[in-house]
């Protein structure tokens, strides 16, 4: 990273109209109806008072044994939670609660006293709405857990899935959990390839999937690829099918019946397992190698939802909570751990736009959502459309807009307070697939300052520091974290001697977890992302790693080799992804070679991740050990001389470098 700040952005406005509160704090009784107002109060019954959040957060991460333990007691967590809070605290390596038992399923299932309240809304376009209750919940996932045992499923095995956003994956999830099995699971518009060098690494054991699915008014048969995913993954024993409007998965057990065959005397019940025994896996793209597998345990998810939900997000009990996200994203297993706090999920499928931008709206009016969960660049179109949702729908049960996946600019906050009830919560947070929930985020004891996240979250020793590792204020500096938290990644799947775990977070600070993420924090230590420092690609929430694009495309023969970067766009939109290409000897960069290349980014990565750029160049750039020069080309680009970024005796091909430039300014 460059050291100097003068290159670097400011997308937010903040240097020039800081501290402007477009939402003051909650106060008095309104903070009392809190689920950190409650918290607090709690905390002052037994003997501890803080006058503000940030005397509270002060405590948190000073005391990380006190406050984490309180989160258990407070919360009631089911199981026991024994003596020792955190037995290490070294980075990486913390051990925390070593002697505690529980299973995540059973605080999930057990929010709520009523089995009769809904638990899950489902919206699809590929079939007719659907709702279960927590009783009947309860019942699927006793059936699902039973029917996982039938087929050999025990504690320890990977179950996966290829499934969209329905309750099914909801339930299939839980139950698995419930066994101590690991869960892990891809969306259906994943292509094979994506798939495979996510799920393949896990070497599951059953696999629950679609072939297929409604995207607006096309179907999507995904038979293809969904055949040549069960090829690829030799260690299942069994695939259970579910059947999703016309499409049904051939030489499988059907879902429904399997779960209808399973005994109703079968209790439900849950696998006692330790703190930090694997409950997911998630896979956040690196730039080298294949996608990493980051393992997520029982304990650390528990007290981390709690805290996320009950105290930034002001999640509460007979709250219906949206977020808009594909079963591939994290956004989604922290949507599912809104049911311990006793809140409702609304679960969608298909094309989030059909048949307008106005959807995503009508959808949280029609079913009273309290907490809605989207993007900055979908705000941001709905901003350029003059929408005012306000006006147009009944959101009058929208207590909090949680945003994330990109920076939220400062004139979104404008126009969202003048188009929704001044009294919402603008809750713009910045965490990731890393944690499973957030480092920064709003909470309700904070105000809401206009192009600005909040505070660092409870137990997150969050700091900015320069290329010394001095933290710093007021200056963009890494983002990184100084205490553990219990969410951070058990480990990465198959990394027995922690070198991928090493490279990702404490390359950079040994000891001190440097996240990717340039940032200023403010002396009142709230935040601004400024983007990524790393060569994630990151559109719409959605990251693929840079050795994903070249896996694929360098297997051509068009391609000797290729480079890409994602050009961050910092008004909120999806930004510019270039792919730049070497050429093997006797091709051209004709308009054929483009449409095949993007045809196959397409199918086999995302749409999503579809370059806007495809140029030829002469050459890609290394350093002397190998290692492409993304980060440096993506910092050309934005403008900074080649000269200040990187040094000709450092580099193979410095020459080619002109070309990037060159390139970045015609389309193909």
């Amino acid at each position: 990273m460059m050291s100097t700040t003068t290159d670097r952005p400011d997308p937010t406005g903040l240097a020039a109209d800081p501290g402007v509160i477009m939402r003051p704090a909650f106060t008095g009784a309104e903070l009392a109806a809190t689920g950190l107002g409650k918290y607090v109060a709690w905390l002052a019954d037994h003997g501890r008072r803080f006058d503000t959040y940030h005397d509270l957060w002060a405590w948190s991460v000073d005391d990380l044994e006190d406050f984490w333990a309180s989160l258990w007691d407070f919360y009631d967590v089911a199981g026991s939670r024994g003596n020792c809070v955190l037995a290490d605290r070294a980075m990486p390596g913390a051990s925390w609660f070593p002697t505690a038992r529980l299973n995540y399923a059973e605080s999930v299932l057990g929010g709520v006293d009523d089995p009769s309240r809904v638990a899950i809304v489902g919206r699809s376009q590929t079939r007719a709405p659907v709702e279960l209750t927590f009783g009947e919940l309860t019942d699927q996932v006793r059936r699902a857990r039973a029917a996982f045992q039938s087929l050999g499923v025990r504690k320890g095995d990977r179950v996966v899935g290829y499934l969209p956003n329905v309750p099914e994956a909801v339930v299939a999830m839980l139950a698995t959990a419930s066994l101590g099995a690991t869960w892990a699971c891809c969306p259906p518009e994943f292509g094979a390839k994506s798939v495979i060098d996510r799920l393949a690494q896990l070497e599951p054991t059953l696999l629950i999937a679609v072939s297929g699915y409604t995207y607006g008014t096309k179907e999507v048969d995904r038979t293809a690829e969904l055949q040549t995913i069960r090829a690829a993954l030799p260690t299942v024993r069994d695939v259970v099918g579910l059947t999703y409007g016309i499409h049904t998965v051939p030489d499988a057990h059907v879902w429904e019946w399997l779960l209808e065959e399973q005994s109703t005397e079968v209790p439900l019940e849950f696998e006692p397992v330790s703190f930090d025994h694997p409950l997911w896996t998630l896979f956040s793209s690196g730039t080298t190698g294949l996608p990493k597998a980051v393992v997520h345990s029982h304990g650390g998810i528990t007290l981390e939802h709690l805290k996320l939900h009950g105290l930034h997000l002001d999640t509460r009990d007979g709250d219906r909570v949206l977020l808009m996200t594909t079963t591939g994203w994290t956004v989604w297993n922290c949507l599912v751990s809104a049911l311990m706090v006793g809140a409702s999920i609304v679960v969608t499928d298909g094309n989030p736009l059909h048949p307008d931008l106005e959807e995503p709206w009508r959808t949280v009016a029609e079913t009273g959502v309290t907490l809605f969960g989207t993007s900055p660049g979908y705000l941001m179109a709905c901003r350029n459309e003059s929408m005012r949702p306000g006006d147009t729908f009944d959101l009058s049960a929208v207590r909090t807009l949680g945003v994330t996946g990109a920076v939220l600019p400062a004139e979104a906050y404008d126009w969202l307070y003048d188009v929704l009830p001044a009294d919402v919560y603008l809750n713009s947070m910045s965490g990731g697939t890393d944690i499973c929930s957030n480092f920064v985020s709003g909470n309700p004891w904070v105000p809401v300052y206009r192009g600005e996240l909040s505070a660092p979250t409870l137990g997150a020793d969050v700091a900015a520091f320069d290329d010394d590792g001095n933290e710093v204020t007021d200056q963009v500096g890494e983002l990184v974290i100084r205490a553990p938290m219990p969410s951070m990644p058990v480990a990465f799947w198959n990394d027995n001697d922690m070198e991928r775990y090493l490279a990702a977070y404490f390359d950079i600070y040994p000891g001190i977890w440097r996240h990717g993420d340039w940032v200023t924090v403010s002396d009142r230590q709230s935040v601004v992302i400024q983007g990524r420092s790393d060569a994630t690609l990151n559109r719409g929430g959605v990251r693929i790693g840079t050795a994903e694009f070249y896996n694929l495309i360098e297997a051509l023969p068009e391609v000797e080799d290729s480079l890409v970067v994602h050009l961050e766009d910092l008004t909120g939109g999806p930004g510019e992804l270039m792919l730049f290409v070497q050429l093997a000897e006797g091709h051209e960069m004709d308009a054929d070679t483009v449409k095949a290349l993007k045809t196959i980014i397409r199918r086999e990565l995302s749409p999503r991740h579809v370059p806007d750029l495809v140029a030829a160049v002469p050459a890609v750039p290394r350093t002397l050990t190998g290692k492409k020069l993304e980060t440096p080309i993506k910092k050309i680009l934005a403008g900074a001389p080649p000269e200040r970024v990187v040094s000709p005796g450092s580099v193979t091909n410095y020459d080619a470098i002109e070309a990037y430039r060159i390139a970045a300014l015609k389309t193909v």
